[in-house]
């Protein structure tokens, strides 16, 4: 009994983080891409009057990527401005607990700064990421694994999202997002094995 329980409250705390997780999720690759960014901004080389340095344009794929990971930095340094970059003032959040939507920017970024505050040493890992485009719209799916010490204690989840994009004057946007936490099945115990239920059955007395 004190094992369910255990879960259930694990679970309710757990539903409550996928608001903090609607875009879903910062890669320890993400990092080390926008810190590089900022070395270069620090450093930057020098241009030879022969041969220009040129930039190379991502396409758009590349360029909704590379949005969420930096709107995902953003997230996790707390850079309310530089999120709002990424976001739509029309923005729609569904999270994966029995709640209504959240709608556009303001009620969203309420949401997020009460969770935020709630939560240190917060990591999150992107993978399986698939991004599919169709004129100034696309879309995007993928898996997140999620740890941090929430209210103390610390906490793990895993969990999928989907976002809507809009590109609005050259720059994505997201203005729907969809993320919903995984359930994590038991394992099932072995064949032949005792649960805390049954009994080992006494051999007949003679």
């Amino acid at each position: 009994m004190n094992n369910q329980h255990g879960t259930c409250v694990a679970g309710r705390v757990a539903n409550k983080i996928v608001l903090l997780l609607l875009a879903g999720a910062l890669s320890l690759t993400c990092v080390s891409s926008a810190a590089a960014q900022k070395e270069k901004k620090k450093k930057p080389e020098p241009a030879s009057a022969d041969s220009p340095k040129m930039l190379v344009p991502l396409n758009d794929e590349q360029q909704i990527d590379y949005m969420l990971s930096e709107m995902l930095g953003a997230w996790q340094l707390g850079d309310i401005e530089k999120l709002h970059q990424d976001y739509g003032d029309d923005v729609v959040a569904v999270n994966g607990s029995w709640a209504p939507p959240v709608l556009g920017w303001n009620n969203y970024l309420a949401v997020y700064q009460q969770q935020r505050a709630r939560m240190q040493q917060v990591r999150m890992d992107r993978s399986n990421t698939f991004i599919k485009v169709s004129g100034t719209v696309g879309w995007a799916c993928y898996q997140w694994d999620f740890q941090a010490v929430v209210d103390g204690q610390p906490m793990q989840a895993q969990g999928q999202t989907t976002v809507v994009v809009e590109k609005r004057n050259t720059h994505w946007v997201i203005v729907l997002n969809h993320t919903s936490l995984a359930q994590k099945i038991p394992a099932a115990a072995p064949a032949g094995a005792v649960t805390g239920q049954q009994q080992p059955t006494k051999p007949p007395s003679n």
